[in-house]
């Protein structure tokens, strides 16, 4: 199939600002879609941006094929068009990439997000086939996703000048935390993709710095703030981003303390979101991870009064720690 040329003005209005990864939710070893449903409404009547489904934070790799794609269509479903839905759809296997990416295409979302394959460490001259046999049988617009401390592999300036190649891909989700690159990145390609950050303790400066928006792990959590935080940074007031981004900033060091997204899982149980399940061999947070994360919801939920989006915080780690001693 040959893959669409997707112009900037029809991807940059549309994958911009404060889009949620979102976990996916688990309830007795099974994917919980009614949560995830629930959870999705929910960061829609928030504000969010956009939602992507099945990236890390989705625990993608330990999802089953059938489980991949049941979450992608349900996510697409319960957006229903509202705010543009990206799939997750990389793996470490050229086929199998194409195949998820093409189910993601064929339930309606707006644009995968692909993660650079991992483990097999490829050269970059690897990569480069990876993505253009990719977007030779599927007709959507990519996200490539560069996340080296995940992966194993990186992508120089060199290889993304031969992606720019490449018309279907529309943007670059950057987890490096490396603010050289968002501001060199952008005034070497202009407004030939999109770039997002992939790394929230560093989203301020990479939206201040030439960047579009973030993928972010703290907007499952603080939608409203996150996308306030984008507000202020596309509108040129970088004074209210950096204040929304320091209230932030204390909740997304607990949200680090281990691997992503064990403890936003944990946050979002103790707002009634989701169960805090995750699949081996991820286990539950630590006591002290736990301790960390409820301290700071509290004092968002202090500082946001009477907002709902907190509330009750204080009673379930007070009921979660109860049942941890009994």
């Amino acid at each position: 199939m040959t893959p669409k040329s997707v112009t900037t003005e029809q991807t940059h209005p549309r994958f911009i600002g404060a889009m949620s990864a979102l976990p996916t939710p688990f309830s007795n070893g099974e994917v919980d879609l009614r949560s995830l449903a629930a959870l999705v409404e929910w960061q829609i009547a928030e504000g969010i941006n956009g939602l992507v489904a099945c990236g890390t934070t989705g625990e993608a790799p330990t999802l089953s094929w059938h489980e991949r794609i049941m979450v992608i269509r349900k996510t697409v479903a319960s957006s229903n068009g509202r705010v543009p839905v990206i799939a997750g759809t990389g793996t470490n296997s050229t086929e199998s990439t194409i195949a998820f990416t093409a189910a993601a295409r064929d339930f309606g979302a707006d644009a995968a997000l692909i993660v650079t394959p991992y483990y097999n460490k490829p050269s970059q001259a690897g990569i480069v086939r990876h993505f253009e046999t990719i977007a030779a049988k599927v007709d959507i617009p990519i996200i490539v996703y560069n996340v080296p401390a995940r992966t194993g592999v990186d992508l120089t300036p060199a290889t993304i000048e031969h992606l720019a190649a490449i018309p279907s891909i529309v943007g670059f989700k950057d987890a490096t935390g490396d603010l050289s690159r968002p501001m060199a990145f952008a005034q070497r390609f202009a407004d030939r993709f999109t770039w997002l950050s992939g790394h929230d303790a560093t989203a301020f400066g990479f939206n201040t710095m030439g960047g579009s928006g973030t993928i972010s792990v703290v907007s499952n959590v603080a939608p409203r703030l996150c996308v306030a935080m984008h507000d202020a940074c596309r509108r040129g007031d970088p004074h209210a981003a950096r204040e929304i981004h320091n209230r932030l900033r204390p909740l997304i060091a607990a949200l680090e303390l281990e691997t992503n997204p064990v403890p936003v899982k944990h946050a979002l149980y103790l707002m009634g979101k989701m169960a805090s399940d995750v699949r081996l061999p991820l286990v539950e947070v630590e006591p002290n991870t736990a301790s960390a994360i409820s301290d700071n919801l509290s004092v968002l939920d202090a500082q946001a009064r009477p907002s709902r989006a907190l509330h009750s915080v204080r009673m379930a780690a007070r009921a979660a720690s109860n049942a941890r001693h009994l």
